[in-house]
């Protein structure tokens, strides 16, 4: 029989609508329940794409001695972070409290009042390697809850207090060049000079950094910024962690050199990682860049794309509950598909070795080096794509979530603009129009749809920041005013919900449920930081409409984060890019006049620029709804490029190679 999560809309409590257990979504009636009869609430925290969270289901929510004990004991609450990110923060918070790190699935333990008073991740059902079994730890929460409630209650009102400090920035400092060049600096020391990426592993796509290091480089005019974010990048799409058959990025690797992913592919993740390769063609010319990025963009469209217009959440780790069965292969498979001569070829060109990089003699596929014979590989790659498609597939989470929808928008506008994609940028606005028709409700976001439907759950700040974000990029490559308006009212509810009187920022809206206290998080995780992206957004919409007090607000907001970037640079990486674009200006370029070749050649230029977070706005002098081209016109009867800075603007130009140079960066 079905559980109370049957009428769920989240794909991830749907994949618990089956379990034994007595699952509830999270809600005011679990903790009344939790006090009426005495007993504490389980809150389970994890996403559909997670691994380690079907594992943790199959060897105990699907138990059914396991699920009595915990119908017996405990009020049970399935939490899908990614439709209640604030519920996850503060959790989540509490766990790296008690234990010193987090992650999926969490599994917390917490009174009637929601007070967490023991935490932890994934537990197996026997316990092992430090961990007690999963059974056992629910006899030592009842037999405590029972004999010692007093000492449990006060534990947790300790951890509360702890979490609840805001965390300490110290005093804003406003932003300077100095400031990013101590981060670079820092971010240097841990750069992995063989392999790309910071640090060892796990390694996780570290988007927000490289979209800095090309920022920073445009500024600086320095080779150890592009070589960073270069070698990582190149890294990247070479390994196993990228697609090689059909594009896009896995969530992340478990090993120091990219080969070896957990297999889910995430939608924020690949949108970020799209605008990162784009704009590392722009800065490059690389081909190879431009490829991942075509292909990539291709992905988020033919994958992850909705028949609403939205983009689906992510796809999973695991088919048939087998990780990676999907992607990985061995000799003998590539020989089946292809033959003994191309299979062969195919086994060295994508590292497939008989011992296996991946589990039971299997391998991911990787392209460490060029191929001479791109006809050869094209067609491969085909074949082996299409026997691939015959496989069984990994399910797809399709709730559309507003922030990642957001960067979908960012990213694909951006991309179409620079490489003339018109699909792409078709792709942007029928997401902004299914998320203005769908989740603007009353003036305010939600944070997620499925199949059309907007959830009840309120959106929070990273969801109004990064559709800002999106709007500005979607405004810029269509010229429609309608998105920059809308994106003004977006910062509105920021400026009125999510910073108090203090100047003080938040996650979730003043007038969002009360939690055990309001989150707050300054650092970047896979996504930017909720008050980075409206930094960001607060930025950009400065520069378009020339407001004063947006950028004021931008560059607070940045100032607040000073600590936090000199630091702990790699939780601030997104900061730290917006911070290049306003000391870059950012410039603002108006390229002003009829269609034609001669303004295509105009916006080509100014789009190809590297200015950090330049914005550019092309279509017809006086446009309705675009201020960057108010009192913009044509120059002796041809288009003009105006470029400027604070509204304040340089005599116009009519050729390509002069708006180009107009637009480098001081020194560069």
């Amino acid at each position: 029989m079905p559980n109370r999560l049957a009428s769920a809309t989240s794909p991830y409590l749907l994949q618990h609508a089956d379990n034994p257990v007595d699952w509830r979504e999270w809600g005011a009636d679990a903790f009344a329940e939790a006090r009426e009869r005495g007993v504490p609430v389980l809150v389970s925290v994890g996403y559909a794409a997670c691994h380690w969270c079907h594992v943790m289901a199959h060897e105990s929510f699907e138990d059914a001695e396991t699920a009595a004990q915990m119908n017996a004991g405990f009020v049970c609450v399935k939490v899908d972070r990614e439709e209640r990110p604030d519920v996850d923060s503060v959790y989540m918070a509490a766990t790296q409290a008690l234990t010193g790190s987090g992650g999926w699935p969490m599994t917390v333990f917490a009174t009637p009042d929601g007070t967490p008073f023991y935490c932890g991740t994934y537990f197996p059902p026997r316990g092992g390697r430090g961990l007690p079994g999963f059974r056992q730890l629910l006899s030592a929460v009842t037999e405590a809850w029972s004999n010692r409630r007093g000492e449990l209650e006060a534990a947790g009102t300790q951890i509360v207090q702890g979490i609840s400090g805001r965390l300490d920035l110290g005093d804003p400092v406003p932003l300077s060049a100095e400031l990013l060049d101590g981060a670079i600096a820092t971010l240097a020391d841990i750069h992995d000079r063989r392999a790309g990426g910071f640090g060892g592993a796990p390694k996780f796509p570290p988007s927000m950094l490289l979209e800095f290091l090309l920022r920073a480089h445009a500024r600086r005019g320095d080779e150890q910024s592009l070589q960073m974010a270069t070698s990582t990048a190149e890294a990247m799409a070479r390994g196993g962690i990228y697609d090689q058959l059909a594009g896009g990025f896995a969530r992340y690797s478990v090993d120091a050199s990219w080969a070896v992913p957990h297999f889910e592919k995430m939608l924020y993740d690949n949108t970020l990682l799209l605008r990162v390769y784009a704009h590392l063609w722009r800065s490059t010319g690389l081909p190879w860049a431009r490829r991942v990025a075509e292909e990539t963009a291709a992905f988020l469209r033919r994958d992850l794309g909705t028949d609403q217009g939205g983009f689906a959440s992510a796809l999973d780790a695991d088919t048939e509950g087998v990780e990676g069965l999907t992607y990985v292969w061995t000799p003998a498979q590539l020989v089946e598909v292809l033959g003994e001569e191309d299979g062969a070829w195919a086994a060295e060109v994508f590292t497939v070795t008989s011992a296996g990089t991946f589990e039971h003699g299997s391998s991911t596929l990787q392209l460490l080096c060029d191929v001479d014979d791109a006809q050869r590989l094209a067609r491969v790659r085909a074949e082996l794509a299409a026997a691939r498609a015959r496989r069984p597939q990994p399910a797809r989470d399709d709730k559309v979530v507003t922030a990642w929808n957001g960067l979908a928008i960012a990213a694909l506008a951006d991309f179409g603009a620079l490489t003339g994609n018109a699909d792409a940028v078709a792709a942007a606005r029928a997401a902004a129009e299914l998320l203005h028709g769908t989740h603007w409700v009353d003036g305010r976001l939600r944070r997620a749809s499925r199949d059309g439907v907007v959830g009840a759950h309120a959106g929070v700040l990273e969801d109004y920041g990064d559709l800002a974000e999106g709007l500005l990029a979607l405004h810029a490559a269509t010229g429609e005013g309608r998105w920059l308006s809308w994106a003004g009212e977006l910062l509105d509810v920021v400026a009125e919900q999510f910073v108090d009187a203090d100047g003080q920022w938040y996650d979730t809206a003043a007038d969002a449920e009360a939690l055990i206290h309001r989150p707050f998080d300054p650092a970047d995780g896979p996504t930017p930081a909720g008050i980075a992206a409206a930094a960001g957004a607060l930025v950009g919409y400065s520069a378009l409409v020339g407001s004063p007090e947006h950028r004021e607000r931008g560059a607070a907001a940045l100032a607040s984060l000073a600590r936090l970037g000199t630091q702990a640079p790699r939780a601030a990486g997104w900061a730290a890019a917006v911070g290049e674009a306003l000391l870059a200006g950012p410039l603002e370029v108006a390229v002003s006049g009829p269609a034609g070749p001669e303004r295509d050649a105009l916006a080509a230029a100014a789009r190809g620029s590297t200015s950090p977070g330049a914005v550019v706005v092309v279509g017809e002098p006086d446009a309705p709804g675009v201020p960057l081209l108010a009192d913009r016109p044509v120059r002796d009867g041809r288009p003009a490029a105006y470029v400027c800075r604070g509204f304040v603007c340089a005599v116009p130009v009519g050729d390509a190679s002069a708006l180009s140079a107009a637009m480098a960066p001081p020194g560069n």
